[in-house]
């Protein structure tokens, strides 16, 4: 169980579950091309629900084996520096803190990604999926940050009182997909510091161009679906790239991801959280390393995995496919503990540490 000092403090389940988009917010969805018939759509054809068939199985699976899909021993985490490291104008780090969340240094500037401090992945800090290890630092330990993306609001992705605590502490700006901005600003984020984006649009931070890119997800944190745009996003520097897939099943769009705006030096990639029931919204491991491929990435980072129970399969199994096709089609991996921080041009080899703890 997390520190009490690690994790924000839980809130209200009506205020967690946000705001729809209203007014001008209201008027850029609706002009989305991702837009119709009252709720955005993947550019290519996707199921995300279960069928009747898929439902008894699933929970089944849900029900049983769940021993496997925890690791035995205590994951082994990395404490910050008790110094911090100097901003390198020409570096690029990644700090992975556990599932989808991870601090990019890039270029002396600071992103964070999908920022998820809670110890529950729900809208209530009484039920859900807990965490399986303690944030690797506390959240006002973090070094100043200075844009926050969010890919989609999943209770796993975008987690409110992460995002208070965050708006309170760091001069940030939020980047999020259309619509996201309407779950921010009730939550008190002033909309000044909101930049919302549609697939293909981009906005400058601090020197830093972000891009939404298209991913193949839905979105909800209620009973209605799709009120707002999932996405995967590019960081580009001056000269260093970063590309991060967000929750995704795998479709061909990778590919001109990869042909408009990589290579890029390092992939933060989603290898967690699949079942054959929906590979359409969260692709296999084998998948990921394709997204990769596509984008044509140079270090992979699997993400999405680690930290959350949040599927049948066995805790460490995403990371073991992901690394063997990695091997198999020599691409080159770096799996860090959460918290350890990895200098993208001179990755730690790998040494399986999950396989001690699974």
């Amino acid at each position: 169980m997390p520190a009490k000092s690690s994790s924000p403090a839980p809130s209200n389940i009506a205020a967690q579950m946000g705001a729809k988009p209203t007014g001008a917010r209201l008027a850029r969805v609706e002009a989305s091309p991702q837009f119709s018939g009252g709720k955005f759509r993947n550019n290519v054809p996707t199921t995300s629900g279960l069928s009747l068939t898929d439902i008894p199985k699933v929970a089944t699976a849900v029900f049983t084996g769940t021993a496997a899909r925890r690791p035995k021993q205590a994951i082994p985490l990395v404490a910050a520096p008790a110094t911090e490291p100097e901003a390198d104008p020409r570096g690029l780090h990644v700090t992975w803190y556990g599932h989808s969340t991870a601090l990019i240094e890039i270029e002396g500037k600071r992103v964070l990604v999908d920022p998820v401090w809670s110890d529950r992945c729900s809208p209530s800090q009484l039920a859900g999926p807990r965490r399986l290890h303690e944030p690797p630092v506390p959240l006002h330990e973090l070094p100043r940050i200075d844009a926050v993306v969010i890919s989609h609001d999943h209770y796993d992705h975008l987690d409110m009182a992460t995002v208070q605590h965050l708006s309170g502490l760091h001069p940030a700006i939020f980047v999020v997909p259309l619509g996201v901005g309407a779950h921010l600003e009730r939550w008190g984020v002033p909309a000044a510091r909101i930049a919302e984006l549609d697939w293909n649009e981009s906005t400058r931070v601090a020197g830093l161009e972000l891009i939404a890119t298209p991913a193949r997800h839905f979105s909800g944190r209620g009973f209605s679906r799709d009120g707002t745009l999932w996405a995967s996003w590019v960081i580009k520097g001056e000269s260093r790239r970063v590309f991060y897939s967000g929750d995704t099943g795998y479709f061909t769009g990778f590919a001109g991801i990869g042909a408009e705006h990589g290579p890029f030096d390092v992939t933060l990639v989603q290898v967690g959280a699949y079942g054959e029931a929906w590979p359409d919204i969260h692709m296999f491991p084998e998948d990921g390393v394709s997204v990769h491929v596509d984008v044509q990435g140079g270090l992979m980072i699997p993400v999405h995995w680690a930290t959350f129970d949040l599927a049948a399969h066995r805790w460490a199994e995403p990371v073991e496919r992901a690394w063997s096709e990695a091997k198999a089609r020599g691409v080159k991996l770096a799996v860090p503990r959460p918290g350890e921080r990895v200098d993208v041009d001179c990755p730690p080899e790998i040494d399986a540490w999950w396989q001690q703890v699974a």
